[in-house]
């Protein structure tokens, strides 16, 4: 009971920390990416900003894994803060990528790229969600409540899936060992078979036993 109550505080934890900022240093002429698996029909909301080099450009793209463009800008303006969002459709892993450009003739310089992401409860904006519905300040924390609820739910079903997925790999993995334990066995003791009556018949043509 105990370790069930850790694990749902972990899990609440986790969903209501599901923001992650990052800061990095892009090199000239470099590509940078970086991944995250992302659950189906999640929103995903994240902010950006590069710092300012003369003459570099810098791109950006978010890409799933068949290649598929989420959300893309060329030539992000310099020590802006922009932003981008989208609904994921189905269950991936997201590469997020940077890319810095630079003249032949020029000599470049290191950008600093600041990320900020946030997906599921986080990405919602509940402020703007009470304002257009109307609704008191209560009834918006009691709707954002109810999604954290939700998500913990699902959280939770996800988790008892892979579970059951594991433990379906693990049974099957044990009973190919144990096919495979048992070819082996047979194989060793036909080859040891062999072994024998050749040696019986070696030793019999060189006359060494009767």
């Amino acid at each position: 009971m105990r370790s069930l109550f850790y694990g749902v505080v972990v899990l609440l934890f986790i969903v209501i920390a599901d923001v992650q900022s990052i800061m990095f240093e892009l090199q000239p002429s470099a590509k940078k990416c970086i991944k995250e698996e992302i659950q189906a029909q999640v929103l995903i909301t994240g902010e950006y900003q590069v710092s300012e080099a003369p003459g570099q450009r810098v791109d950006y793209v978010v890409k799933d894994s068949k290649g598929h463009i989420l959300s893309q800008k060329e030539d992000i303006p310099h020590d802006r803060n922009l932003k981008f969002s989208f609904v994921t459709e189905n269950y991936d892993t997201l590469e997020i990528c940077f890319t810095s450009h630079l003249p032949a003739h020029q000599r470049g310089m290191k950008q600093d790229i600041l990320l900020i992401t946030k997906h599921g409860i986080e990405a919602k904006n509940y402020e703007a969600l009470g304002e257009a519905a109307k609704l008191k300040p209560i009834e918006v924390e009691l709707k954002r409540l109810e999604d954290l609820s939700e998500s913990i739910v699902q959280d939770f079903s996800r988790m008892r899936q892979r579970e059951e997925e594991m433990r379906d790999t693990n049974e099957q993995t044990n009973s190919r060992v144990l096919y495979f334990s048992i070819f082996s066995m047979c194989c060793l003791l036909g080859l040891a078979t062999w072994q024998i009556f050749y040696l019986r018949r070696f030793f019999r043509a060189k006359k060494l036993i009767e």
